[in-house]
């Protein structure tokens, strides 16, 4: 069997560093390690406008970040298949049938989707489309017969009830779908990268992230306004690690060369710890430290963006080729699906035959 990944982002805004640490460094280093045989990048445009469905231009906007951000980090269009999920009208059929052999009551129980509802205000009027998204995400992974799936923990409830689909569509029918699998990302700290405020979760509206697109000066502004230990008030004080959002970037970014060349005084991040925990060691250097580690990270990131930026069409032609590629892959497996519910009337020759005959006697 062949081994495929899928993986992807809602447009909803331009990508930041937790986005990158959590998903985009990996699907790059996947792309690049030869044990795929397929890659398949979807910007989910489809699936953002269930909960914007009153700013379609928001998403529309975006589509061209999200792309720009893509190729900047090393997505390869001759490696990876980069498409737009709304050009693949067969995923919106193949959510139709789908929809079939999942109940409502397993749809509510979804610990993603109740989350979600939540953080979103939804409790009282939750659209059709939002709420059966775990659905549509089913739809999109078996479509391109993913074998790996690339998410982060939260995202596991998601991959499990697209199993359940495949499981019970194959059962039913025929073993058309492929079962995927998950994959997470190996360092915890990635899962889910703090705002530079020390909140849960970046967010647009919080004003709380490092965007992969922020000049040199807007990202070292952040760094240094960076949510600490607010009991850590003079350099003399012992510091805490835990809930310290810039130890925690360190633990994301960090490496120990890094200290070689900016922080030649510590061997590794370990030794820099215990010197904060115990005391002498000011917010301002660790931060200064940490500038340095995220600059020399994302400065390739922004010089390839820059040049991407110079060819808009190319950036377009080269989601308008995904997508048609895309859409042939997901095509195939719908005439498959479509065969294996005996709905394909019209490319049956044999059924055609049979009532031939039938009402020919």
């Amino acid at each position: 069997m062949s081994k495929i990944i899928l993986t992807g982002d809602r447009p909803t805004g331009r990508l930041h560093v937790g986005h990158y640490v959590g998903s985009l460094k990996r699907r790059v280093e996947l792309q690049n390690s030869g044990e795929y045989d397929k890659t398949f990048i979807m910007i989910a445009d489809a699936q953002a406008l269930t909960d914007n469905i009153e700013n379609p231009e928001k998403i529309r906007q975006n589509i061209i970040e999200v792309a720009l951000d893509y190729l900047s980090c090393g997505l390869d269009p001759a490696k990876s298949t980069l498409f737009i999920q709304s050009q693949i009208s067969e995923l919106c059929e193949l959510t139709f049938y789908y929809m079939d052999l999942v109940t409502v009551a397993r749809l509510q129980r979804n610990p993603t989707v109740k989350a979600e509802i939540q953080m979103r205000n939804f409790e009282a009027s939750i659209p059709v489309g939002f709420f059966t998204y775990p659905i549509s995400q089913a739809a999109d992974i078996t479509a391109f017969k993913a074998t790996t799936v690339p998410v982060g923990e939260d995202q596991l409830p998601m991959i499990e009830q697209t199993r359940e689909i495949v499981r019970k569509f194959n059962a039913v029918y025929s073993e058309v779908l492929v079962e995927p699998e998950a994959l997470i990302p190996e360092n915890a700290v990635c899962m889910r990268l703090p705002g530079t405020d020390g909140k849960a979760k970046m967010s647009k509206s919080l004003g709380n992230c490092i965007y992969l697109a922020d000049t040199a000066d807007d990202v070292k502004k952040k760094i240094m306004s960076m949510y600490t230990d607010p009991e850590h008030l003079q350099v003399s004080d012992p510091g805490h690690i835990e809930g310290n959002t810039v130890f925690t970037y360190l633990d994301a970014f960090c490496l120990e060369e890094h200290f070689e060349r900016y922080l030649p005084e510590y061997a590794n991040l370990d030794e820099l710890k215990e010197h904060y925990k115990r005391g002498g060691l000011g917010d301002v250097k660790v931060k200064k430290f940490l500038n340095h580690v995220m600059q020399e990270e994302l400065e390739p990131i922004r010089n390839r963006r820059k040049e991407f930026e110079k060819d808009i069409p190319e950036i377009y032609n080269i989601l308008k080729k995904g997508s048609d590629t895309a859409r042939q892959t997901a095509a195939q497996t719908l005439a498959e699906v479509k065969e294996a519910m005996k709905i394909n009337y019209f490319d049956d020759a044999e059924l055609i035959r049979n009532q031939t005959i039938r009402y020919g006697e």
